[in-house]
């Protein structure tokens, strides 16, 4: 089932509208990536049928708790579900009928439209980071964020080539009280990129504020009609479904906008040590977040989402880029493909203090494991240190450049006349060289992925040029890209329409830091 046709966006622009965009900056930006190889299983059709009957029995005899949530509970009795204080028993085969009703592919919108994204099928979006408290760069170190720190990687995520959708909580700014920076944080994405965006979930009231941003954005009837944000819903694993979170999507459902239904998995800790466990639990817990979606509004875009680390045992922090996590993620892909849904997971994955041997080895593992599993989302896709907790500069553009590694993978093999080659195989023949045949002279400008970060020079020219590790590239690539970016085009009155939105907002309601 994919989304209708959208209909035509009831905003044009003025004169004033026409004229930036005429005097605005092109920044590109590759189309999302559509898969051309084939996913990596792990599941055998046995495996799959055993995972998918005990998660049944899990919805059915043990129950997922709906919290602080009677409206919640309502819904699911009158569905035919045995309720009994706050723990939901979900008959054999309820959750996965409702299920049915959820896209197996939708657009998410952008306010450029030639960067609105495909979620789905063979393709694969990539999203920075999201909801570190720290930051960290090679000036500062590792620090609280602030909004000046969130509006930088807005901006960085705009510049990045191979950056689809700029994201949601890049990084949390602290220095903005609590009620009020969910506001400030939507208008940095709104304004300053014209990407894709993830709208606020930390309350419901502030996923309201997000859809009335995006009312004055888009237009009122353009965002009900069609999907303009992907919002992420954690699941308090094991099976436990609070009022805050399920709020949020409450709120998104009813509007018609994109939400990740998302277990968040440490294997040891928050489920089972064996793959086959977690993945069955991964199944339960997704089951009864899309079917929950399907009853506020049947046919609301929904992503199965799995956030997967596993536990070191002796000291309890979570790992990244190991072999179970990955077995875990490639599982969870067939599941999500077997329930006909979007699939969530992976990213630039480690548990690494700084941008080192470490996090590039865990970082890897976890970005090739995403597009080998069948992702179609993939948020945390740059940026990310120390377990999530860091929102790291330089690591930022060294992910958002390997990112380009993924597209040329997936690419795949083609066997075009020009591919094969025949030609030039010919012209050079034995103990030739093919530096200056023709079929190199016409392809050679495209025929290899090129990194804009990595020195490839002699080792003369390196030492030259200061002996720079890729640290200190990083680094002066952060500072040229914000040095040289510009915003894009944005209709003025939209643009002061969105300011007094946010100034309205912020002085109804005193400051809050809890």
């Amino acid at each position: 089932m994919t989304e209708a046709a959208p209909r035509r966006r009831s905003r044009g622009g003025g004169g004033a509208a026409r004229r930036a965009e005429r005097s605005s900056i092109k920044i590109e930006t590759a189309k999302y990536i559509e898969r051309n190889i084939p996913n990596f299983e792990v599941l055998t059709e046995e495996a799959i049928e055993i995972i998918e009957t005990n998660a049944e029995t899990i919805l059915e005899e043990v129950g997922v708790n709906f919290v602080d949530n009677p409206a919640a509970l309502e819904r699911w009795r009158a569905a035919g579900a045995d309720v009994q204080g706050e723990r939901v028993r979900i008959p054999r085969g309820l959750a996965r009928k409702l299920c049915e009703t959820a896209p197996s592919t939708f657009t998410q919108h952008a306010r450029n439209p030639e960067k609105s994204v495909e979620i789905g099928g063979k393709n694969l979006v990539l999203a920075p980071i999201y909801g570190p408290p720290f930051v960290r760069d090679a000036k500062g170190g590792r620090r609280y964020a602030t909004l000046e720190d969130f509006q930088k990687f807005v901006k960085l995520g705009y510049m990045s080539k191979w950056l689809h959708h700029s994201g949601g909580t890049v990084c949390e700014p602290t220095d903005v009280p609590v009620n009020k920076r969910h506001l400030d944080m939507l208008l940095a994405h709104m304004t300053l990129s014209d990407k894709p965006f993830m709208g606020s979930v930390t309350e419901p009231s502030r996923a309201q504020d997000s859809v009335d941003m995006c009312g004055v954005l888009f237009g009122k009837e353009f965002v009900q009609d069609n999907t303009v944000m992907t919002s992420l819903i954690n699941i308090n694993s094991p099976m436990t479904f609070d009022d805050v979170m399920m709020g949020a999507l409450e709120v998104y459902a009813k509007n018609n906008q994109a939400c990740i239904i998302s277990p968040f998995i440490v294997g040891g800790a928050m489920a089972p040590v064996s793959v086959a466990g977690t993945l069955t639990q991964v199944l339960a817990e997704v089951l009864a977040g899309v079917a929950y979606s399907q009853l506020i509004r049947p046919g609301a875009p929904v992503i199965f989402g799995a956030f997967v680390s596993s536990i070191d045992m002796n000291s309890g922090a979570p790992t990244f880029g190991t072999p179970e996590a990955s077995l875990v993620t490639y599982g969870a892909g067939q599941l999500a493909r077997r329930l006909g849904l979007p699939f969530r997971s992976a990213g630039s994955f480690c548990g690494s203090k700084l941008p080192d041997a470490q996090a590039a080895y865990e970082t890897a593992n976890s970005l090739n494991m995403g597009l080998m599993s069948g992702v179609n989302f993939m948020l945390h896709s740059c940026g990310w240190l120390e377990g999530g907790l860091v929102a790291d500069f330089e690591k930022f553009v060294m992910d958002a450049d390997q990112l380009g590694v993924l597209h040329g993978l997936a690419k795949g093999v083609t066997v075009s006349e020009d591919d094969q080659a025949m030609d030039a195989i010919r012209e050079v023949g034995p103990g030739g060289h093919y530096l200056g045949c023709a079929h190199t002279q016409a392809n050679f400008k495209t025929a290899f992925w090129k990194s804009d970060l990595l020195d490839y020079k002699p080792f003369e020219t390196w030492e030259e040029e200061g002996a720079r590790d890729t640290y200190a590239l990083a680094s002066a690539r952060v500072d040229h890209l914000l040095a040289t970016y510009q915003p894009p085009a944005l209709d003025p009155a939209i643009k002061d329409a969105l300011e007094a939105y946010v100034a309205e907002k912020k002085a109804s309601m005193p400051d809050s830091f809890l």
